[in-house]
């Protein structure tokens, strides 16, 4: 008899284990497939392997109008986030049975999915209702709005092959497995600490103190499936956390590595990371100051409330079954030379803190790290992934209309950067990449998002490998240039240049004849004439480049980089 919480609603579910029961006893041939996204395969993962009990698939739409409406299933089940398949309106047009292949980029089987529903959704009522927010400053808001498909799928899943994992295996668990690693070492009182950064010695004094208080043994349970854009990728982070796993006593304590795709819900978040964590046998819950929260909006405001969190926990407490340990923010307190809550600091007491932001730009303009926030061995990782700007990678990406300048300022910045040396320079032309690796695209709305994507994705490698990036495309589309920013940021630097000449000058210049062409009707969804160009609102810098010699516009790129610490 296990001593071990039960998991959510009282059955791990495993979906391995049942096969299909296909209409005609083996899988139809040439089955609809989906190739799944990144945050398709995680909770296609955690679907299979029970880490989502009680659900045993994407939910219908009667679920998921519950999961929205009241943050329950059809059936009255506590679930607070909607977990649903996106595809395209021809992918769901297309649908002539009831089975389809889920698959991964590889395109290998990971499941078969037996669709029950299929629905257009309202995504401004789901995004106030699960985010709080239609500000797509939120992630998962931004996510729904311009990377999820019109229609969504729900339906039982029968897994086929686990998804595979190269890194980290020794710390991969199963809520199954990591069960019957709790049972082998005697643990039965489990307390779960979730993160998605690294660990400093305010997490270890904070762990430390829940798992006292909770008389339990602590999981280290960190995401590294998808959590905000930005953050230190999971490969650093995993270190970090090895080395302050060796920090705690020994056989108190042990790491497990989560592969779920956050959505930065905040209060919801924690109910729902709660219920995962008593799926993987954990007794208690760590929630701590602004849990899961995606930080402030585009108006400067925090999206949730610091206790937030903890206050949603709190009022469904019995459901969940898990017993949550609250904490607020730790401290270091000069005069005690140790951490404390930030409620039980007294008047008088000199607090000193290290924000992320702080930590960052340490980092970036290689600073010290003071021993009192770090051990020197998490800095020493922090510092060989993010080295000071002047080491690291970085793209600069012209934006502007046809004719503006983009790509003779482009060839100027790479003259200048080749001339002065210390990194590969690399120009990602519009017209030249169009010629070599989109050949096949035309010019709709989805032809130039993918585009600019591809641009983007290869700038994202050259910086990641230490590399300069010179793009230089139209991408007229704001919310495309976000993810690109999103995808490059998450590597190295990143600068927008908005060459911001005037529509009547671009045409002015219009040595291929194209804007005379667009006028005459000859080419239609012509940037500027019959589609729109979505000037950037914050560019890093703005050229316009009417009375603006190339010569004096590249000096003022240069003087930028410099500042922004890229050029020594």
């Amino acid at each position: 008899m296990s001593r071990l919480i039960p998991p959510y609603g009282g059955e791990l579910k495993d979906l391995y284990a049942a096969p299909p029961e296909f209409p005609e006893g083996d899988p139809p041939q040439n089955l609809p497939c989906v190739i799944l996204s990144a945050r398709h395969l995680c909770d296609v993962e955690l679907l299979l392997n029970g880490g989502f009990s009680p659900l045993d698939g994407f939910m219908t739409e009667a679920d998921y109008n519950q999961v929205v409406d009241s943050m329950r299933l059809a059936d009255g089940t506590l679930w607070p986030m909607p977990i649903v398949l996106d595809v395209s309106a021809d992918f769901a047009a297309s649908l002539d049975s009831g089975w389809i292949e889920l698959r991964d980029a590889e395109g290998v089987l990971v499941a078969h999915m037996e669709v029950a529903s299929c629905w257009r959704p309202d995504k401004a009522r789901e995004a106030e209702a699960v985010y709080g927010s239609n500000d797509v400053a939120h992630p998962a808001v931004d996510y729904l709005y311009n990377r999820t498909d019109e229609y969504y799928l729900g339906g039982r899943l029968f897994g086929v092959n686990e998804p595979l994992h190269y890194d980290f295996r020794s710390s991969r668990f199963t809520p199954a497995q990591l069960r019957g690693e709790f049972e082998r070492r005697g643990w039965s009182r489990v307390v779960a600490f979730q993160t998605r950064n690294p660990m400093h010695r305010a997490h270890l004094e904070l762990t430390f103190r829940a798992a006292q208080i909770a008389e339990a043994n602590l999981l280290i349970h960190p995401v590294v499936g998808l959590t905000k854009p930005g953050d230190v990728d999971h490969y650093t982070r995993v270190r970090c956390y090895e080395h302050a796993l060796r920090r705690f006593p020994e056989q108190t304590t042990m790491l497990s590595l989560l592969p779920l795709a956050m959505r930065m819900a905040g209060p919801r978040e924690a109910v729902w990371h709660a219920i995962i964590r008593r799926n993987y046998g954990c007794s208690h819950f760590i929630v701590g100051r602004d849990h899961a929260s995606p930080g402030k909006d585009s108006s400067g405001e925090d999206f949730y409330g610091p206790y937030d969190a903890q206050d949603l926990v709190k009022e469904h407490q019995a459901e969940l079954g898990i017993e949550m340990v609250p904490f607020q923010a730790m401290v270091y307190v000069e005069e005690r030379a140790g951490y404390k809550p930030v409620d039980e600091v007294d008047e008088g007491e000199t607090v000193r803190l290290i924000s992320g932001t702080e930590l960052r730009r340490r980092l970036r303009e290689g600073l010290d790290i003071p021993a009192w926030f770090t051990y020197p061995e998490i800095a020493e990782e922090l510092r060989q992934t993010y080295p000071s700007r002047h080491k690291q990678g970085f793209t600069v990406f012209f934006t502007g209309l046809s004719g503006a300048g983009k790509s003779t300022l482009a060839n100027a910045l790479l003259v200048k950067l080749m001339e002065a040396g210390g990194r590969p320079v690399t120009l990602l032309d519009g017209d030249v990449v169009r010629t070599h690796l989109s050949s096949e695209l035309g010019f709709s709305k989805e032809h130039r998002d993918l585009n600019v994507r591809r641009i983007g994705f290869v700038a994202s490698e050259i910086t990641k490998n230490g590399g300069v990036a010179i793009c230089a495309p139209i991408a007229p589309y704001a919310s495309t240039r976000r993810q690109t920013r999103q995808m490059i940021e998450a590597v190295g630097g990143f600068v927008e240049v908005y060459v911001s000449t005037p529509l009547d000058i671009c045409e002015s210049r219009d040595r291929k004849g194209l804007y005379a062409k667009a006028r005459a009707g000859l080419i239609k969804g012509f940037t500027g004439i019959d589609d729109p160009y979505e000037a950037p609102l914050d560019p890093d810098i703005s050229l316009d480049t009417s009375d603006l010699q190339p010569e004096m516009a590249i000096q003022r790129v240069l003087l930028k980089l410099e500042a922004l610490g890229f050029l020594a």
